[in-house]
């Protein structure tokens, strides 16, 4: 059989395009972007206009991104950034406990160091109260970082909300961050009507090369680099950039403008059934964040988190994959950590669920028949490994 690929919050597979597009940088435009040659000055030029076709895809101007290593280092860079730039203001952070690490782990570092930080609980769905972020704002908040999606349940955070109550903040305000990584392409956000100062992006979370990302800021916060060297990327970045990532990176931002956008949408329905036939059909089984059926602005299209008490979630993933279906218990990053907790674990729902819960992630590609056959498997797996579980 096939292999069934249900593992997209992780990774996604590049597109051949994006393939093509590195393949043509790395043969024929191998100048760096820094020399005064032909060769060096076609390079910089296939390089905005890269940074163009990302601008595009978030609707801000081309001045405003910057290219980095992928969504961690731009996470890092505009945290350490602000805290760097507006000391002087203050010396609080307010985020939420389910972040990716590469904000969750920077603020407990941070935290070690003398920073305070709030971290805002979620409820069952996953979805923080933005009444909270107004209880606990004071004089001393100068960050705002709140992910858009979480990665693990799919959980859909009120920017929006967020973003006019941090508007109404005594002047100046709190910069307002997002890590949009689970979001872009995926919902249908406009991240300046949300009141977002900045965001971080991974190419290879919407079918585009691993190693390069984005970090949108806002014209005018000007924040010191984390790298420092050679002076690219207008003196916020150095390091020779990564231009066939780059263009890579440009191919899979057309592409979800032209295309993939409309292909996330569809995986509403395509997510529903699969929540709705886990819960219908496998007993004892539960949906955690988000259910089924929820609307776009409280569910991303692209992930499901469901649990099977009896079964620890990361048996469950290795007898699906004895089957060709590749799946997760939650984020990439966080398995890597030891013993780290991850968005499930914090959220109000329990230890049984949490220790059996797997993550289920879509993308445009995969297909109602490959749900069907993930469900078939789940259906006969499920029982038996319960049957192991109790000794009967």
């Amino acid at each position: 059989m096939p292999l069934i690929y249900l593992d997209n919050s992780a990774t996604t597979r590049p597109l051949p395009g994006v393939i093509e597009a590195v393949r043509k940088s790395m043969a024929e435009g191998y100048g760096n972007p820094s020399s005064l040659h032909r060769l060096g000055m076609e390079a910089e030029r296939a390089m905005e206009d890269a940074r163009s076709e990302v601008a595009n895809l978030l609707s801000v101007d081309r001045t405003e991104i910057y290219f980095t290593s992928g969504a961690t280092e731009s996470n890092n860079t505009l945290i350490r950034g602000v805290l760097s730039a507006y000391r002087h203001r203050g010396n609080h952070v307010i985020t939420t406990a389910i972040e990716h690490p590469s904000v969750r782990g920077l603020c407990e570092q941070l935290e070690r160091e003398g920073t305070r930080i709030t971290y805002l609980p979620v409820d069952e769905q996953g979805r923080i109260d933005p009444e909270d972020v107004r209880r606990h704002l004071d004089p001393e908040t100068i960050l705002c970082t709140i992910m858009a999606v979480n990665n693990e349940m799919g959980a859909v955070q009120p920017l929006a909300q967020v973003g006019a109550i941090l508007s109404q903040a005594p002047s100046p305000r709190p910069i307002f961050h997002t890590d949009a990584v689970q979001a872009v392409g995926k919902l249908n956000i406009n991240w300046r009507h949300a009141g977002v100062d900045s965001l971080s992006i991974s190419a290879h979370k919407f079918h585009g090369p691993r190693g390069v990302g984005a970090l949108y800021l806002r014209r005018g916060l000007n924040l010191p680099p984390l790298l420092l060297g050679g002076g690219q990327e207008r003196g916020f970045r150095s390091g020779t950039e990564n231009t066939p990532a780059i263009a890579g990176m440009a191919e899979a931002a057309r592409w979800l403008r032209e295309e993939g956008f409309a292909g996330y949408a569809r995986l509403h329905t395509l997510r529903q059934y699969l929540g709705d036939q886990i819960r219908n059909s496998i007993p004892d089984s539960y949906i955690n964040g988000p259910a089924p059926g929820a609307s776009a602005d409280r569910g991303a299209p692209h992930i499901l988190n469901a649990s099977f008490p009896g079964v620890r979630g990361e048996v469950l993933v290795h007898a699906l994959e004895e089957h060709d279906i590749c799946v997760s218990t939650g984020s990439a990053c966080s398995a890597k950590g030891a013993k780290e907790k991850t968005a499930v674990d914090i959220m109000p729902i329990g230890d049984a669920r949490a220790e059996a819960a797997i993550r289920i992630s879509l993308c445009p590609f995969n297909t109602q028949d490959e749900i069907d056959r993930v469900l078939s498997v789940l259906r006969k797996t499920v029982p038996a490994l319960r049957r192991i579980t109790r000794g009967r």
